[in-house]
């Protein structure tokens, strides 16, 4: 059984992704945090849609946003998702994108209590 890690914020890596801008560190991730519900909502209901194209964009959007945030292994997670997209192949992908959603919320827990 393989056990996910937890995500833990690596404000360093972020803030090296982001040129040392504080600035943009803080609307990063108030960004990342507005759009939570959006994102999840459309990564549902891609999975849902029967549409692999909707399905690697959402997951495509959300690999980006995850990597932002330095979060490797939710970015793995909507990697693993868009590729599987790309094949054509939507079995499975709802409780895929589920996953992803719970990462996505947890991530936004850690950030929501995060110091900017």
């Amino acid at each position: 059984m393989t056990t996910t890690p937890p995500f833990a914020i690596d404000k360093p890596a972020i803030m090296e992704r982001l040129g040392g801008d504080r600035e943009i560190y803080a609307m990063m991730i108030d960004i990342f945090l507005q759009d939570v519900e959006h994102n999840c909502s459309n990564l549902l209901a891609a999975s849902l849609s029967g549409s692999a194209e909707l399905l690697v964009r959402e997951a495509h959007t959300v690999k980006g946003l995850l990597a932002t945030m330095s979060d490797d292994h939710g970015a793995e997670l909507a990697l693993a998702l868009e590729m599987q997209a790309r094949q054509g192949v939507m079995d499975g992908a709802e409780a895929k994108a589920q996953g992803i959603v719970a990462r996505i919320n947890e991530v936004a827990a850690v950030l929501r209590v995060s110091e900017r």
